[in-house]
């Protein structure tokens, strides 16, 4: 279950389906990766072809990436069976 988030457009999508603060053409994908974050309570839950699922290192060790499109890219970490600090971001 995503229990917090930094990216404040990811937030107000999820929580009033407002997807204005993010770049329309990811919404789609943006909406099939917080649906599965949501419902997954490993990291490994979220290892879907198109998703480059992998471990950050450095400043962002102990977090996660997936795929949304080119540079951009969803970060997020598990404590436990929950997600938090969901973030968009282009890192490259």
């Amino acid at each position: 279950m995503i229990v917090s988030f930094r990216h404040k457009g990811l937030k107000l999508y999820y929580d009033k389906g407002d997807s204005s603060k993010l770049q329309p053409q990811h919404v789609g994908k943006i909406r099939l990766i917080l649906t599965r974050l949501d419902a997954c309570s490993t990291a490994a839950e979220m290892q879907v072809p198109g998703y480059d699922l992998h471990a950050l290192s450095g400043n962002l060790k102990n977090f996660w990436s997936v795929k949304v499109n080119g540079n951009y890219r969803i970060i997020f970490r598990f404590e436990g069976d929950n997600v938090f600090d969901v973030d968009y971001l282009d890192y490259h």
